[in-house]
């Protein structure tokens, strides 16, 4: 009798065993320009460029909310040269998280699913209580001031997650990284909002996808101040008490101001260079594995 329950049991431990394996490990991501990304990949050294070969055919990413459009194994976004970039390989801090995670879990497969749009802030486009008169307020532009950021992502998420489950194929989101905030220093009322809109589209999150303690991961801002000075460190401070308040949250830290050593930038001395986003990657992914 002792040696079925031991069969049993070992059955039941190996099954078990297989089916984690076999369960697709889902990240969400979100935000705004340094989300979107503009690291150039070219810029990346040959053995880092190998690492992420040997990965990138276990995380896929979806970027878009049609839902004719599959995501595709995870890559740097390709693009024209412009006057402010003058190279066509961009990438975001999606590249090192998925080296960061898929290297720790050799076996583990990944659904990345993005959105970002550069500009766009957290009072009006990403709000999770949205409404017309506050993306008018605090978004530049007609289009920018149309957009539902909040519900277009979780509508892409669930569009992503029910291919799964028509699929048979299990999940657990075991993660959300957020890159914003500095469209939002430009304002007294968007600043001083920024600690309550963030807890609220955290809880949102949550609440929607049934993850109560999903880990939360985001980055601290440092745009140089501009049209309202003490906006940056208005949403640094904010920041801080949310990842203070909840034990599921935390900080990747930045220094406020040039130079921007610890998360270099380009020139414009808004956007992480390739060095900046491979940093900010890494620290993610870093801080997303030790909140599992």
């Amino acid at each position: 009798m002792k040696k079925n329950v031991f069969v049993v049991a070992s059955l039941f431990l190996l099954l078990t065993k297989i089916h984690a394996q076999d369960t697709i490990h889902v990240v969400l991501l979100a935000g705004q320009s340094n989300m979107a990304g503009h690291g150039d990949y070219d810029q990346l050294d040959e053995k880092t460029k190998k690492r992420f070969e040997t990965i990138k055919g276990r995380v896929v990413l979806s970027v878009s909310e049609n839902p004719k459009i599959k995501a595709q194994p995870i890559a740097p976004k390709n693009g024209k040269p412009s006057e402010k970039y003058n190279f066509t390989k961009h990438f975001g801090p999606e590249i090192f998280i998925a080296l960061t995670l898929a290297e720790a879990h050799p076996t583990q497969k990944y659904l990345f699913i993005k959105k970002a749009v550069g500009g766009t802030s957290l009072y009006g486009a990403w709000s999770a209580d949205y409404s017309k008169e506050k993306a008018v307020f605090s978004e530049r532009g007609k289009e920018r001031q149309t957009m539902q950021l909040y519900a277009a992502h979780q509508n892409q998420i669930h569009q992503e997650l029910k291919k799964l489950d028509d699929k048979g194929i299990p999940y657990k989101i075991i993660g959300m990284a957020w890159m914003q905030g500095e469209a939002d220093t430009n304002k007294p009322e968007t600043a001083n909002a920024y600690q309550e809109n963030l807890e609220l589209l955290i809880q949102g999150y949550r609440k929607e996808f049934k993850t109560l303690d999903m880990p939360f991961v985001f980055g601290q801002v440092n745009p140089l101040p501009r049209k309202f000075k003490e906006g940056p460190m208005l949403v640094r401070k904010a920041m801080e008490k949310v990842a203070q308040n909840d034990s599921r949250c935390e900080l990747v830290k930045t220094k406020p101001k040039d130079p921007w050593l610890d998360y270099p930038k380009h020139s414009d001395n808004l956007h992480y260079n390739h060095i900046g986003q491979e940093r900010l990657g890494t620290d993610l992914g870093e801080v997303l594995l030790r909140l599992q």
